[in-house]
C-alpha cells in the first residue's frame, strides 16, 4: 500500500482540480472555423491557386537543385544569359500551368470533404474515397515542382549552381538566414 501512496496523492490532486473550475484553454484552431477552405490557411489557397511551390520542393531545393522560379529570380545575380532564361522561363511556366490546374483539384477535394462533414454526409467509405483523391493530388501537385527542379540543373554550369546556393543562403548545414536575399519564413516554410 505504500508503494501506492504516492500516486494515490497526485490523483487526488489532478481529479478534483480538473473537474472544477480550472480553466478550459481554446482549441489552437479557434478562429479557423470561419475560413473557406478549413483545412487550408488564406495563404496555402492563394499558393495553389498561383502555381507557387508550396514548399513541395525542399527534398530538391535543399539538397542543391534549384528551381526555375528562384532561378529566375537571381538570374541577374548568377548570372544567367537571356539564352538561358528563356529555357528556365520555358521549365518555370510549364511548371506553373500544370500546378495551377492541380491545385484546383486538390482544392476541390478539400472542398468536397468538408462539405461532406458540413452536410453529415460523410461515410467510412466516402471518406477514404475523397482523402485518396485529395493525396493523389497532392502527391501529382508534388511531383510537377520536382520534375521542375530535375529539369533546371541541365541548363546550369556548376559554378551558376553554386552561386545559387550560396544567394539562397545555403550552407552544407542546409538554410542559413545570412543571405539578404533569402527569406527564412519561404525557405523554411511548413503547409497546415
Amino acid at each position: 500500500m505504500k508503494r501506492l501512496a504516492p500516486f494515490v496523492v497526485l490523483f487526488s490532486f489532478a481529479g478534483p482540480g480538473s473537474a472544477q473550475g480550472t480553466e478550459v484553454l481554446p482549441s489552437p484552431y479557434a478562429g479557423e472555423e470561419s475560413r473557406p477552405v478549413k483545412s487550408l490557411s488564406r495563404e496555402d489557397i492563394a499558393e495553389l491557386r498561383r502555381g507557387g511551390g508550396w514548399g513541395l520542393a525542399k527534398a530538391a531545393e535543399l539538397n542543391g537543385v534549384p528551381g526555375p522560379a528562384h532561378l529566375l529570380e537571381l538570374k541577374d545575380d548568377i548570372p544567367l544569359s537571356a539564352e538561358k532564361v528563356s529555357e528556365i522561363l520555358a521549365v518555370f511556366e510549364r511548371m506553373r500551368e500544370d500546378a495551377i490546374a492541380e491545385g484546383a483539384r486538390l482544392l476541390a477535394g478539400e472542398r468536397a470533404l468538408e462539405e461532406a462533414f458540413r452536410a453529415r454526409t460523410v461515410t467510412k467509405k466516402s471518406l477514404g474515397k475523397m482523402l485518396a483523391d485529395i493525396e493523389r493530388s497532392r502527391a501529382r501537385l508534388r511531383y510537377i515542382h520536382l520534375v521542375a527542379h530535375l529539369d533546371t540543373p541541365a541548363l546550369l554550369t556548376a559554378e551558376q549552381i553554386a552561386r545559387y546556393r550560396l544567394l539562397r543562403g545555403y550552407d552544407s548545414q542546409g538554410c542559413s538566414t545570412s543571405s539578404p536575399r533569402h527569406d527564412p519564413k519561404v525557405g523554411h516554410r511548413q503547409h497546415h
